[in-house]
């Protein structure tokens, strides 16, 4: 299956380029202002009292800035940012092994923080709120918990499913963040830095073409970049002008709803085979032949929030700006 161009969840080509393009402080961070501005305040104040930033949870969809804002805090901090996933830390030994290795006012990172086993998930409350780790030392009737002191250290969480999230859990979190999609304005700025970064000549006119098929989000912008700079490079001088960003994103198969193939079969299939819906998001995912769980995670976040797709309690349903974009590429139609 060929890799999606507009999917938001990262490549394995772009986890080694993130570090590249990735802004290294706050005011290098395009967008999110309210929680820059909130995130300016808490940090510098933990500075001055020469403490560890409290614990910060990070949620909304993959691809707007989850990782690269905990990087950002930790340079910040002038701190060490230690990095794993709710995936990988599937026993409460595995919290403890790197629980132990903390330095300081290290920022620990957890990606995907709503997959944490139960068990693991009990043994961080204690870490979180009184900086010890209860161990488990010996066996049979030897058997007894052992209190570990641990360095006062930052939890930095992300999670794609802030609903999957405990309450227990969310709750030992001082700082909460919604990370929200972006304006065409900000992922414009966003493609005028990283062209920079990457060394290709674009205008404005290419900048503002590529930002607004992006769909609101900064990781589908540096990949839409890359690419157009391959198409620039060799079918015109190198330099991404609008008319070329366009030739480009339509070679890409890109339209200028920033849809993609998937993106509009899971319009077309609600429009020509259910009436324009309502229609469970079961058969839905039958129709298309695809997985439910996928449907839900990654098509429908963003065709809900840019006013193609409302989710109903009866089930999803096209709207009007749906039937408009179809009227008006009627040789999108299936």
């Amino acid at each position: 299956m060929t890799e999606r161009l507009v999917t938001n969840h990262a490549t394995d080509e772009e986890r080694g380029l993130e570090h590249v393009l990735r802004p290294q402080t706050l005011e290098e961070y395009i967008g999110q202002e309210k929680m820059k501005e909130s995130l300016r305040i808490c940090i510098e104040a933990a500075r001055q009292r020469g403490e560890s930033l409290d614990h910060a949870i990070f949620y909304g969809p993959p691809g707007l800035g989850k990782t690269t804002i905990a990087h950002i805090i930790a340079r910040e901090m002038g701190a060490a940012l230690r990095s794993t996933s709710g995936l990988v830390l599937a026993h409460a030994g595995d919290l403890a092994a790197v629980l132990t290795n903390l330095q300081e006012h290290d920022v620990l990172f957890i990606d995907e923080i709503h997959r944490l086993p139960a068990s693991v998930e009990e043994a961080l409350y204690p870490a979180m709120e009184d900086f010890q780790l209860d161990l488990v030392v010996g066996q049979g009737p030897a058997t007894r918990t052992v209190k570990l002191d641990l360095p006062p250290f930052t939890l930095v969480g992300a999670t794609t499913r802030a609903g999957s999230l405990t309450s227990p859990l969310r709750d030992r979190f001082g700082l909460v963040y919604r990370l929200e999609f972006y304006e065409p304005s900000e992922l414009e700025a966003i493609v005028v830095r990283s062209a920079g970064v990457l060394g290709v000549g674009i205008d404005r006119g290419g900048a503002a073409e590529i930002s607004r098929r992006a769909r609101g989000t900064p990781r589908i912008v540096n990949r839409l970049i890359k690419r157009i700079r391959d198409y620039a490079q060799i079918k015109a001088d190198g330099r991404i002008t609008k008319q070329v960003a366009q030739e480009g994103l339509a070679w890409l198969g890109i339209d200028e709803a920033g849809f993609d193939d998937m993106d509009r079969k899971v319009l077309l299939t609600i429009i020509e085979k259910f009436n324009g819906g309502p229609v469970g998001v079961e058969s839905l995912a039958a129709a298309v032949q695809e997985d439910k769980g996928t449907i839900e995670d990654v098509y429908e976040p963003y065709l809900i929030q840019a006013g193609f797709l409302d989710r109903t309690g009866r089930g999803r349903q096209v709207t009007k700006l749906a039937y408009d974009h179809f009227k008006r590429h009627s040789h999108l139609l299936m």
